[in-house]
């Protein structure tokens, strides 16, 4: 099974947490990160990729932290694991003639494949998912992206 690494779940998961609790208002990282049990430390970096790529927008202050950059609608899974991982390409180490000519073209499809089945999921229905889940609690309809 391809897995995803610690920094694209920390991501998803701030993503998640900023959209559900932010309903507009920045949502600082103290706050989330006392939510998810994350040291801070170890979600700033991810914070600032999101922010780079345009997944979140930062906002400085005594009332700042962070809200969504676009609609729930228009952020995809993808759009948040390539933001957390540095390389948007499988990297492949030198290899013999059949990992180079067959394991390598097959890995790369199946990595387009994950990739396809990630677009089409946004984080709006990530969070549906989380409500019929129970991990979060239900609260009607979003308040969507607002400017």
């Amino acid at each position: 099974m391809i897995g995803l690494s610690r920094k694209s779940v920390l991501a998803i998961e701030a993503v998640v947490d900023i959209a559900h609790h932010g309903k507009g208002e920045p949502v600082s990282s103290r706050d989330f990160t006392d939510r998810l049990d994350i040291p801070r430390r170890h979600l700033e970096p991810v914070l600032q990729s999101l922010v780079r790529n345009g997944i979140l927008k930062s906002i400085r202050g005594p009332r700042g932290g962070y809200v969504l950059a676009r609609e729930r609608r228009r952020i995809s899974l993808r759009d948040i694991v390539q933001a957390a991982t540095s390389s948007r390409d499988p990297e492949f180490p030198e290899t013999s003639a059949l990992g180079r000519d067959v394991i390598e073209p097959m890995l790369t499809d199946v990595f387009a494949a994950a990739e396809t089945a990630m677009d089409a999921i946004s984080l709006q229905d990530l969070m549906e998912r989380a409500e019929s889940a129970g991990v979060l609690p239900e609260t009607g309809s979003y308040e969507d992206f607002t400017i």
